[in-house]
């Protein structure tokens, strides 16, 4: 399972899933160096940051908001 940290609040990160589900995790169970718009996988019961799918997330973004903004 993905998920998609959307903000943090407190001790929560509020997340988003690829179904566009928001869920909340404990920020404490996700890894230290995480920030918005990184990429969780879940797997074995445990978060780890998907650096190639955040980054191929936020090239995308970028590249759409170039798109929206041209002279």
């Amino acid at each position: 399972m993905e998920y998609i940290i959307d903000y943090f609040e407190g001790g929560l990160a509020v997340c988003e899933t690829k179904d566009g589900k928001r869920v909340t995790i404990e920020k404490s169970k996700l890894p230290k160096n995480c920030k918005v718009g990184d990429v969780m996988k879940l797997e074995n019961g445990r978060f780890r940051l998907d650096k190639k799918e955040t980054e191929r997330q936020r090239k995308e973004i970028e590249n759409l908001m170039k798109g929206l903004f041209k002279d």
